[in-house]
């Protein structure tokens, strides 16, 4: 084996990590593999052998790539609240998503956290990602963003406390999931307000990303009655909505009939029966990219 192809299968071994932090990162996947492409451009450019620890050097690289783009992104955002809903990763409940969707699945929590990661500054979201979630040790860290070690972890536990505050972790046991879901449902057929009330906690957090120029669409409500006040459009879906597993959570796929696309991916958070979090990707752009056969048996 030559030296080019050794370095070539050294980093597809490490390619699942890179697009794994870059999707934590950017919340795209288009945008996730384009930084991991960059990462492999930048290698080949490099002496391969000199690096002691390759998977530190790939990780700190695509950790880079991901903050200047993100610091590109808010130099270029006009609205700095306009919500957006990252790419969902979607399979079937009933069985393991594809290796690919697996590697970026690993320690996640669900959609909201990736929601609540991109309200954070770049610096904090990089150094939260880097340290909490990939374990890479703040000194190797603060150099990316300019900070001492000290200063790093201080952002990253700023970061945390912000996570586990927005994001709790949700019920581990997805039969409990679903049941929460299906309650929402059922509650949003019959119009039982009461019941839908009672399945949403007090402080639940809708969140709705319609997609450019769509405003109506794209909005964030909080709190169990006002949540539930959006019965009727729940119930109008309710006869389209594919159970599916969202980041790795209970959620559903909105497909009407004879539709070659979804109106909605819905990916909820439940926590101790009750539903915390509501995250609603209605682009229509972005759903155009969800391929529907991973739902099919």
């Amino acid at each position: 084996m030559d030296e080019k192809t050794s370095v070539t299968a050294r980093f597809e071994e490490h390619r699942p990590r890179l697009r794994a932090v870059a999707y934590r990162m950017l919340g795209s996947i288009a945008e996730a593999d384009d930084a991991v492409q960059e990462t492999w451009l930048r290698l080949d450019r490099t002496a391969a052998a000199e690096i002691e620890n390759l998977g530190g050097w790939l990780t700190t690289v695509v950790g880079r790539i991901c903050l200047n783009l993100l610091r590109s992104r808010e130099q270029r955002r006009e609205d700095p609240l306009e919500i957006r809903i990252p790419d969902p990763v979607i399979s079937r409940e009933e069985s393991s998503a594809d290796p690919e969707q697996e590697a970026l699945l690993v320690d996640s929590v669900g959609l909201a956290l990736l929601v609540v990661l991109q309200s954070l500054g770049p610096a904090e979201r990089l150094a939260f990602v880097l340290h909490d979630m990939f374990h890479v040790p703040f000194d190797d860290i603060a150099p990316l963003i300019e900070k001492t070690p000290a200063a790093t972890r201080q952002l990253a536990s700023r970061a945390r406390r912000r996570v586990q505050g927005q994001a709790p972790a949700p019920d581990p046991d997805l039969a409990r999931q679903r049941a929460a879901v299906e309650a929402f449902f059922a509650a949003a057929r019959d119009g039982d307000f009461e019941a839908l009330v009672s399945v949403l906690d007090p402080d639940v957090i809708l969140r709705s990303d319609g997609g450019p120029g769509r405003a109506a669409l794209t909005v964030a409500i909080r709190g169990a009655k006002t949540v539930a006040a959006q019965a009727t459009t729940w119930g109008k879906l309710s006869p389209f909505a594919r159970p599916a597993l969202v980041n790795g959570t209970a959620g559903v796929v909105v497909v009407p009939r004879d539709w070659k696309q979804p109106v909605s991916v819905m990916a909820f958070t439940v926590v101790a029966g009750k539903i915390v979090a509501i995250e609603v990707l209605a682009d229509p752009e972005r759903l155009g990219r969800v391929d529907l056969s991973l739902l099919e048996a």
